[in-house]
């Protein structure tokens, strides 16, 4: 997958264990306007307090980005090896340090090895332009069980562009936002106050509307680099390329998140939860989380039981206003609740076979007013408990 003016470069650094890709670099050849969003976890991990400063420059050239250790709770050794990583790539780029970005995942509370990173290190920078985004898809991988690469192209003023991008993620997955990466580039030339627009609100309708266990962790990064390579006079808000712009940057976004909650770790179910008929978005929004981050909810969808009312009970304790007897509920099309009462009939029989499907939806209508929203979730499984109960290990 190619995008103008970006190279891509992945190495073994055996920062958790060895035989395999640990260590990646994103580069974009010239100058790249960037916007990022970040965890709300008021712990956050050293690489997400560094690019919270440098991204206000609006400006970076690289990215330099580690799985295996999350380099969160290590004090000020963490801040100078978050620093020292930045400064190592710059250095072999010949680039500003304060031009380059750095992001970790891994367990949290240890120290980088950074004797491995320094001798990683040139041979990551040497090698830039070696290999695809597919390469950087593989080595942010922790848990997850597949890579996770999408991309897009669009034209703006006749000229054509991509947008691509990477993200890793499927256990502690909770906005806002959650353990997980995403890295999109693009060569489209986009006016900065633009991209840190959109790209905010592309996160809100997908890296945050998603959630597989209700964590929030220390190094949730967003980040999208626009470095204007395609040649494409830049897109401006209001025009009809910024929409076409946004409805493709979107669209990748959501695909992402999509992918993030089918790896969701032990998931068997991928499962769509809308809330409508609220007295407002933002009400819906909490209501569509309560259902989804429920673990009676999410274990009553692995063992296939129609337990509407366990999704009734999560509804209720959202803190948003609910008429019980004006609600209804629907397992995909098939209606459970009707005036707050069991729909009763074949339908717990015909409820229960949707839930044997890998996927399905779930529709709470309040029947109050024109507020809607949906988020994506995934079931609670024994295989989730194992895989964290067995992590460090």
């Amino acid at each position: 997958m190619k995008v103008n003016g970006f190279r891509f470069s992945a190495v073994e650094a055996a920062i958790k264990k060895p035989g395999r890709l640990d260590l990646a670099l994103i580069f974009s050849e010239k100058p790249a306007a960037v916007a990022a969003v970040f965890t709300t976890n008021r712990v956050k991990a050293a690489p997400v307090l560094l690019d919270e400063e440098r991204v206000k420059g609006g400006v970076v050239h690289a990215l330099v980005v580690n799985s295996g250790n999350a380099n969160a709770c290590t004090g000020a050794q963490g801040m100078e090896d978050a620093l020292e990583s930045a400064r190592l790539v710059a250095e072999g780029l010949h680039i500003p340090q304060e031009s380059v970005l750095v992001a970790s995942t891994g367990v949290i509370g240890q120290k980088l090895p950074m004797d491995r990173i320094r001798s990683a290190v040139p041979s990551l920078v040497s090698g830039c332009g070696s290999c695809g985004l597919d390469s950087i898809a593989s080595a942010i991988m922790t848990t997850d069980t597949f890579p996770k690469m999408e991309s897009r192209c669009g034209k703006a003023g006749g000229v054509c562009y991509t947008i691509a991008g990477v993200a890793k993620g499927a256990g502690m997955i909770m906005p806002n936002m959650a353990t997980m990466l995403a890295f999109i580039v693009t060569d489209a030339a986009v006016e900065p106050l633009f991209l840190k627009e959109c790209f905010r609100k592309a996160n809100d309708r997908s890296f945050n509307a998603i959630t597989v266990d209700g964590d929030t962790s220390t190094n949730d990064t967003s980040l999208i680099m626009a470095n204007g390579a395609a040649g494409n006079a830049a897109i401006t808000a209001d025009t009809a390329e910024a929409e076409a712009f946004t409805a493709l940057l979107d669209d990748l976004l959501l695909t992402l998140a999509k992918l993030i909650v089918q790896d969701g770790e032990g998931a068997t179910k991928f499962v769509t939860i809308t809330v409508k008929g609220a007295v407002s978005d933002q009400e819906a929004k909490k209501a569509a989380m309560s259902v989804a981050n429920s673990s009676l909810v999410k274990t009553a969808f692995f063992g296939q039981d129609a337990n509407w009312g366990r999704i009734f009970a999560a509804v209720g304790y959202a803190g948003i206003e609910v008429e019980q007897l004006k609600t209804e509920l629907f397992f995909d099309d098939v209606r459970m609740v009707k005036d707050g009462l069991f729909a009763g009939g074949d339908a717990e029989a015909k409820g229960t076979e949707v839930l044997k499907k890998k996927e399905f939806g779930v529709t709470v209508d309040l029947h109050l007013g024109s507020g809607s929203a949906t988020v994506y979730t995934s079931d609670l499984s024994y295989e989730y408990v194992k895989i964290n109960a067995d992590y460090r290990t």
